[in-house]
Parts: C-alpha cells; sequence; structure tokens
C-alpha cells in the first residue's frame, strides 16, 4: 500500500509538469513572436491599411490574403527599392494603380530589401496601395519566379491571367486590366 501511495504522489508532480510545460508552449506560439503584422486585424482582413507598415509576410499568409481579395482582379508587383528595373516601372505602376482605383486591388511584395529604403521608396514613387514586407523572397520563390520585379494579374476569380518578369510595360499593364475590369 504504501508503495501505491509512492507512486501516487509521483504522478500528481509529473501531472502538474506536463500541464506547465503545456501551458508554456501554449503560451509561446500565441505570443508576439509570430512575424510581424500576423494576427488579422478586426474584421478579419489582413490586406495593409496604407501604404508604408509594410507587415512581415510569408507564403501561407500571402495565400491567405489572395483568397480574401477575390471579387476583383488583383495585381501582385514584386519588388526591391534597390532594383533597377523596379525604379523604371515604379511610376507607370503608380499612375495604373491610381486609374483603377476602387476597381482593381493592387499589392506590392517587397523582398529582399530593408523596411526604410522601401518605405522611402513607396513615398518617392507616390504608391497609395499597401506592399508587404518579404525579407527573404520566399512569396517571390513560392510564385515560381526569380529576380524582380514581376508583375501578376489575377481575375476576380483567383485566376492568374497574366506575369510578366522584368519591368512592367504600362499600356501592357493597362491592356490586360481593361480586359478584366
Amino acid at each position: 500500500m504504501t508503495e501505491a501511495l509512492v507512486r501516487t504522489r509521483h504522478r500528481w508532480p509529473r501531472g502538474r509538469i506536463l500541464l506547465a510545460v503545456t501551458t508554456l508552449i501554449a503560451a509561446a506560439c500565441s505570443s508576439t513572436n509570430a512575424p510581424r503584422g500576423a494576427g488579422a486585424p478586426p474584421g478579419g482582413s489582413i490586406l495593409p491599411l496604407t501604404a508604408t507598415p509594410l507587415p512581415d509576410f510569408y507564403p501561407a499568409r500571402f495565400q491567405l490574403l489572395l483568397t480574401q481579395l477575390r471579387g476583383k482582379p488583383v495585381v501582385i508587383n514584386i519588388w526591391a527599392s534597390w532594383c533597377g528595373p523596379c525604379i523604371v516601372e515604379a511610376p507607370g505602376l503608380a499612375r495604373v494603380a491610381h486609374d483603377y482605383q476602387g476597381r482593381v486591388q493592387f499589392l506590392g511584395v517587397d523582398v529582399l530589401d530593408q523596411r526604410s529604403p522601401a518605405q522611402a521608396f513607396i513615398r518617392k514613387y507616390d504608391w497609395t496601395y499597401p506592399s508587404v514586407f518579404v525579407p527573404n523572397g520566399a512569396i517571390r520563390d513560392d510564385l515560381g519566379f526569380l529576380g524582380q520585379p514581376v508583375t501578376i494579374v489575377f481575375d476576380s476569380t483567383g485566376k492568374r491571367t497574366f506575369a510578366v518578369s522584368g519591368a512592367v510595360d504600362e499600356s501592357q499593364l493597362r491592356k490586360e486590366l481593361k480586359a478584366l475590369v
């Protein structure tokens, strides 16, 4: 009987330890160690509300955002502030985004960059649409591209209808969007 009591006494501390470890793991998983911008804002949309915050994104979160954007055409532009062709196409992207505002959702994906120069780039070229920050290029790679810039157009159902690697031609982008709107 004493042996049974000893076993029972040892089980309680183990159980409490297991509970404590489980609680710590759960707390760690829900802490602020998640990538910046990982939590959905009230209302559930994870689309940044303005152009310059540049929240951290990763492929799974980006795919969720694309799903949320279904219902209107989407233009994804993968860019970096130090990229020569990105600088060339930036003014044209700003003009097209302005002209299609409300009818097409533009979204920038800043890769292999630093947040401060990227925010300055957005302000310099007067981009009014949001961009997300991907320090390692994972979203670009996940979409099957190498290098930047890359511009991809999705129709309102989420089907890819156009993609170009390199600086996008403003007139070509307008032609693609005219067919969708």
